[in-house]
C-alpha cells in the first residue's frame, strides 16, 4: 500500500502547473500574435498538447488514486494518460484541416488510444517479477 499512497495527485501538480501555463500562454500569444501560416500551425499543434496535457494530468493522477490497480500504476503511466488525451484533440484538430474528420473517425481514434493504453497497462500487469 505504501507504493500507492506516494502517488499523491498533489505530486503531479507543478508539472501540470508548467505544462498548463506553457501551453494556453503559448496559444494565447500564437492567436493574438501570429498570422496562420505553416511555421505557426505546427506550433499550434505542439502548444494544444502541451495545454491539454498539463491540463489533463491531475484527472489522470486522480483516477489512478481513486481506482488502484495492482500493481499500482507509476507516475510513467499517469503522464502517459495524461500525453494520451494531450494527442487526441491536437489530432481531432490536424484532421479537421484536412476535412476528413467524421464522428466515426473520433470514435475509433479514442477506441484505438484506449486498446493501445488498457494493452500496454496488461503487459506491466503480467510481467514476472519474483520476490
Amino acid at each position: 500500500m505504501s507504493s500507492q499512497s506516494s502517488l499523491q495527485v498533489r505530486s503531479f501538480i507543478p508539472a501540470a502547473i508548467i505544462l498548463a501555463v506553457i501551453g494556453w500562454g503559448g496559444l494565447y500569444a500564437l492567436f493574438n500574435f501570429t498570422i496562420p501560416t505553416v511555421g505557426p500551425r505546427w506550433l499550434f499543434f505542439f502548444l494544444s498538447v502541451l495545454a491539454l496535457s498539463g491540463t489533463a494530468l491531475p484527472f489522470t493522477a486522480f483516477l489512478n488514486q481513486r481506482f488502484p490497480t495492482n500493481p499500482p500504476a507509476s507516475a510513467g503511466v499517469v503522464i502517459r494518460e495524461a500525453l494520451w488525451i494531450g494527442i487526441y484533440f491536437p489530432t481531432l484538430a490536424w484532421l479537421q484541416l484536412g476535412r476528413v474528420l467524421t464522428p466515426t473517425l473520433m470514435l475509433l481514434l479514442a477506441v484505438g488510444l484506449i486498446a493501445i493504453e488498457i494493452l500496454l497497462r496488461l503487459r506491466e500487469i503480467s510481467q514476472w517479477k519474483p520476490k
